[in-house]
């Protein structure tokens, strides 16, 4: 062979070698620093799929921005702890810190001004990595080393020293991402190579408990515990306090390593020490870890589309894996939601963020991890067992009733009406019933007046909306079950929607004594939602969508309204929140509520505008940058929401078993099912321009319904779209459209009152209106309920004195839930100035609502209560006449965790004429500023006589957070209601 021959074929192989070689797995394009930077919260440390450990670098402590413990604008490392939170709005965790250090032992983390005042050291960007299951970074400070690994129960540390004979490893137990209350810490240092320890804390989770055991491969030569100011140096001694650090130290070579494993455990340290395993090398675990999160993101596979739009997805398929987590030890032993140990065959889990994850993540589980679906719904009816209820907001064994509804319920049922049923079904319908039939969170004024009143219960509107889908789901799981009953009770609450809805605005809204709260802009953020206005939250019927379309005047209306949506230039307005971004419109991609509308569209016959918004959503809100997520992480949703779009689908409704189709992103993906078939979806044509869907063929037949099914999937097969750059006549037609719609029990809507006020001095007259023109209206005075027998409703009413109205609609013969109004009459002639605004969402009726004899309660979100931002309370009460009066009052409340005070003092003067006034007296505020839950206090003077015609009221605001507050410096609140006067 010439030499030129073989010169050709070593060029070839090289080339050949050099293409295998650089071809990327799924795990190659994961970058763990996405979502750490801006307002994503996620944390770029060591952790498995579903793992019970985090092992990640802490940054900063007690910000929203720091919930995970590390923000990308850091400088400073505080060191790694072993749990952390991925995305939430709240923090918590940070458990069992270790900090390896170099020189004089310091056991503060310091300042991050000024690092030598404590153990951080600074860091560079340049020197970390991250990748799935492994993360290093250099500590400048120190010139250490460290990497990071894990396995299912236990994190490996590896650290590399300079030469020394001052190698430090510090271990603090008092610090953690939050400033947790704790209740107890406790260590043992037994030998020269282990310790073990607990740490007891109350946070965002009640009575968390976590335990560990940590070994070293080297024996140190000196070691120290700081239990309360006290040095103890004592082998073997078990010591407990509220402050507990220790550090261990080794003479060590230039690069020489020091590893640690830390095993942990929600039961005990000898638990822990058994989560450990066997002894295993650090580049061994870090193999293991790469490889199981190799084999668990192949679960799907995409093809073209660039490098960014691959890193892009798979980091957010590795994030959406991240949640629930593990929680049970290698031998089944687990703390459970009755506050006691407990054994099982099965896996249990925590960290169930679910009114975020059942919109997306759970149903992505649905098609990439059925096993573990089983698992995660026997561990919430585990949770329901032990603890009463099903989880809403689940957090290391306990329920933390953070966010709205009982979402375990579309969790468990969508993955039932999948077929996923590896659990006791008769007892997942009875759990779901029992937290239906609950009265805490508003339940009850929803089962008694058929929607939660704003005036009763805050973020009224949400908790209406949510619970009618939650319920809906209910409803469908007893009917398939065959309890008819059960059926029928639930699919009416399902449509407890309609009695919330403004057929003059087109919008859901608040009531307060039986009418729409007044003054009303969609744009507002108020008390009567979550972390939304009323755009975000007026499409969120997903399990009647057809019904909403009726609603809002057919499907014309319905597309002018998810227009307006999306193209209004209208800003927020209300009280700031800082979840509400990723802004198109007034849709706030950055929180959940809106996730699912852009595939509204398609219920309507136009998915092209679906398309359009979806692929700049993907395009514009998504990036593979460290600020690539334009909300907080969520566990999950934010992530599974990207996966399942670049898929081109995505669940409205999970439980009906329908994918609304979107505009996929890649030219080819393919879903590798637990059932061994695959589906694969193909492109033709696709490119930035060509995103809407031509035609669609599947398994080689014409296939044009802009929707497909649970089953469809489940059976594998080939989906070829043909795409364009113009809108087609593809899914605009009837019958191709997704069908979502409560058909039968068809409910009465309750019907609402009309008037100016709800107080008045001489007479006032008030309307009665139903949402259904239809409707036949009957009402009462005599406090009696109403039926078709009452006085039917014909003209306006009008009141001469205080009176309770109750009304009744009826509609093809079937009743509604009675509505309830009630009117004072006040004295003649009073009349009330305000000197500074109070906040249009915090309004309370307006300025007489300071007069009109109705007291606000503990819960300052129910519309009764007047709120000044940043300023002071200062109002003049004319009385009409001089008189007598002997006492004077006004009500102020505190909740300092929404930022409300007490006054700092409240001052009353009288005045005959209106500008001579005369000082009565001061009160001073006798509250602790830390004090909170919901705290009412009434200010006021009596045992006096005095002649006055006018009273003036100055309240004396704190203006800002205190120093201490997680929002110090900014603007604080004074909430007032009723001035009394006698």
């Amino acid at each position: 062979m010439s030499r030129l021959k073989l010169m050709v074929g070593f060029l070839v192989t090289i080339l050949m070698f050099s293409c295998a070689s650089q071809k990327k797995e799924g795990i190659d394009f994961v970058n763990p620093f996405i979502g750490t930077d801006g307002h994503g919260h996620t944390y770029p440390g060591a952790a498995l799929p579903f793992g019970m450990v985090q092992l990640s670098p802490d940054t900063r402590k007690d910000s929203w921005d720091g919930c995970s413990g590390y923000h990308y604008s850091d400088a400073t490392i505080m060191g790694f702890s072993h749990t952390h939170l991925s995305g939430t709005g709240v923090g918590d965790y940070g458990d069992i810190r270790l900090m390896p250090t170099v020189g004089e032992v310091q056991l503060f983390p310091g300042e991050e001004e000024n690092p030598e005042s404590g153990y951080r050291s600074r860091f560079s960007h340049e020197t970390e990595k991250a990748s799935p299951g492994f993360y290093a970074v250099h500590l400048d400070d120190y010139d250490i080393d460290v990497e990071l690994s894990v396995t299912e129960r236990s994190g490996y540390h590896k650290y590399t020293f300079p030469e020394t004979a001052e190698a430090n490893v510090i271990i603090d137990l008092t610090e953690a991402v939050t400033s947790d209350k704790i209740n107890d810490l406790g260590i043992q240092i037994i030998d020269q190579k282990s310790l073990v320890g607990y740490r007891k804390t109350q946070g965002w989770a009640t009575d968390q408990r976590i335990y560990f055991y940590l070994e070293f491969s080297k024996a140190f030569n000196d070691f120290s515990i700081l239990s309360e100011g006290e040095k103890i140096t004592d082998l073997g001694v078990a010591v407990s306090s509220k402050d507990l650090k220790a550090f261990v130290q080794f003479d060590v070579e230039k690069g020489e390593a020091i590893f640690a494993k830390v095993g942990i455990s929600s039961v005990s340290s000898e638990n822990a020490k058994l989560n450990l395993g066997e002894d295993v090398a650090f580049e061994t675990v870090k193999e293991k870890a790469q490889k199981l999160w190799q084999d668990q993101l192949s679960r799907i596979q995409v093809k073209g589309g660039t490098e960014a739009q691959k890193t892009t997805f798979y980091t957010a398929l590795y994030h959406s894996l991240l949640n629930p987590n593990l929680f049970s030890d290698v031998n089944g032993a687990y703390r459970g939601h009755d506050g006691q140990n407990h054994q099982a065959d099965h896996k249990q889990y925590t960290v169930f963020s679910l009114w975020d994850t059942f919109r997306a993540m759970h149903p992505l589980f649905t098609i990439i991890d059925q096993k573990r679906t089983n698992e995660f719904i026997i561990s919430m009816l585990d949770m329901y067992e032990k603890g009463g209820l099903l989880p809403v907001w689940e957090l290391a064994g306990n329920e933390t009733n953070c966010m709205i509804g009982y979402h375990a319920i579309p969790v468990i049922y969508d993955a039932y009406k999948k077929g996923i049923r590896g659990y006791d079904v008769e007892k997942a319908l009875e759990a779901m019933i029992t937290s239906a039939r609950e009265n805490q969170f508003g339940l009850k004024f929803l089962k008694e007046e058929g929607y939660i009143p704003a005036g009763k219960e805050g973020e009224s509107v949400s908790k209406t909306l949510e619970y009618a889908y939650d319920d809906w789901c209910i409803a469908m799981m007893a009917k398939d079950l065959g309890k008819t009953d059960i059926y029928t009770e639930f699919i009416e609450r399902a449509q407890y929607y309609k009695n919330i809805f403004d057929k003059e605005t087109g919008f859901m809204r608040g009531k307060i004594n039986g009418a729409f709260v007044k003054p009303f802009d969609p744009t507002q953020v108020n008390f009567m939602l979550t972390e939304a206005n009323s755009w975000q939250y007026n499409f969120f019927v997903p399990h009647d969508v057809n019904g909403l379309i009726n609603l809002l005047g057919g499907e014309d209306k319905f597309i002018a309204k998810l227009d307006e949506l999306f193209n209004t230039g209208a800003e927020l307005s209300g009280r700031h929140q800082s979840d509400i971004t990723g802004l198109i419109g007034q849709y706030a991609h950055g929180n959940e509520p809106s996730h699912h509308m852009a595939y509204l569209y398609n219920y309507a016959g136009v998915p092209a505008k679906g398309a359009n918004v979806l692929r700049k959503i993907m395009d514009e809100l998504y990036t593979d940058q460290p600020d690539g997520l334009c909300g907080n992480e969520d566990c999950g949703q934010m992530s599974a929401w990207y996966v399942l779009s670049a898929l081109g689908f995505y669940p409205v409704c999970p439980g009906d078993n329908q994918y609304i189709i979107g505009t996929p992103l890649f030219d080819e993906v393919n879903l590798n099912l637990e059932n061994g078939n695959v589906l694969s979806i193909k492109a033709q044509s696709l490119s930035d321009e060509n995103i809407f869907i031509q035609s669609i063929k599947f398994n080689g037949e014409d296939y044009s319904k802009s929707y497909f099914t649970h089953e469809m999937l489940m059976k594998g097969g080939e989906f070829v779209y043909v795409m364009g750059a113009k809108p087609s006549s593809w899914g605009t037609k009837k019958e191709d459209r997704p069908v979502s719609a409560i058909t039968k029990n068809l409910i009465s809507s309750v019907p609402y009152f009309v008037y100016d006020s709800r107080t008045f001095t001489n007479q006032m007259e008030l309307s009665l209106v139903s949402i259904n023109h239809e409707s036949e209206i009957y009402y009462s005075l005599d406090g009696k309920s109403p039926d078709q027998n009452s006085e039917k409703y014909e003209n306006p009413i009008t009141i001469l004195k205080s009176s309770t109205i109750k009304a009744i609609a009826y509609l093809d013969g079937v009743a509604s839930k009675v509505a309830v109004a009630e009117f004072n009459k006040i004295p003649g002639g009073r009349s009330i100035q305000i000197k500074n605004a109070y906040s249009s969402q915090y309004a309370a009726g307006g300025d007489i609502a300071m007069l009109d004899f109705i007291r606000g309660g503990e819960n300052f979100r129910t519309g009764a209560w007047q709120g000044y931002y940043g300023v002071d309370f200062e109002a003049v009460i004319d009385l009409g006449e001089s008189q007598k009066i002997n006492k004077i009052a006004a009500g102020f409340h505190q909740e300092q965790k929404s930022w409300i005070w007490m006054p700092r003092y409240v001052e009353i003067s009288v005045s005959e004429d209106g500008r001579n006034f005369k000082k009565l007296g001061r009160i001073e505020n006798d509250i602790d500023e830390k004090a909170d839950a919901g705290l009412v206090k009434e200010f006021g003077i009596n045992g006096f006589t005095r002649q006055a015609r006018y009273v003036k009221v100055f309240a004396k605001s704190i203006e800002v957070c205190p120093d201490w507050h997680v929002g110090a410096g900014n603007k604080a609140w004074v909430f007032v209601d009723e001035i009394t006067i006698k």
